[in-house]
């Protein structure tokens, strides 16, 4: 138990370095906010096709645990956006997401860098079930799968 209690302890300079943030309001749609930007500046889009979005990730210090790994917390909100992201229709409001389960099959460290591809797996209706694959590049070792239910507002067929 103390094992645990240690690792969510802050130090004095981690504390002082939260205290001065400036988390300003920002206008959606038009501006990127600060959770956007923490989880995911330099998420970079490679290939995009009906079904199917493929991106690299570096991963970055401000993801990682005190020992250099990738947070699952961080994978669980790539799962979430780039699944999201694969289903988004252009002049429709985002999808929510229903469900995902996550398969935290290896790590990933420090300046790793990911390979992230999103698919469709199906769609009826309103729902949307999507498959998220990450993969480290340099090896090819999956760093986890994810499957992702959404449901979103349709177009109007009027």
């Amino acid at each position: 138990m103390e094992k645990a209690k240690e690792m969510f302890e802050v130090t004095e300079e981690e504390s002082e370095i939260i205290s001065r943030l400036n988390v300003h309001p920002h206008r959606v749609g038009v501006e990127s906010s600060f959770y956007e930007d923490f989880a995911l500046k330099g998420i970079r889009v490679d290939r995009v096709e009906p079904g199917l979005v493929s991106c690299t990730f570096k991963v970055p210090p401000r993801l990682t645990d005190r020992t250099g790994t990738l947070t699952s917390g961080a994978i669980a909100n790539l799962v979430d956006e780039v699944g999201g992201a694969v289903v988004y229709g252009d002049g429709l409001s985002m999808n929510v997401s229903v469900d995902m389960s996550i398969s935290f099959i290896s790590s990933a460290k420090l300046d790793d860098e990911l390979e992230i591809t999103s698919r469709v797996l199906g769609q009826k209706g309103a729902y949307s079930g999507t498959i998220v694959l990450l993969r480290n590049k340099v090896t090819g070792e999956i760093v986890a799968e994810g499957r992702h239910s959404l449901f979103g507002k349709q177009a109007s067929k009027l």
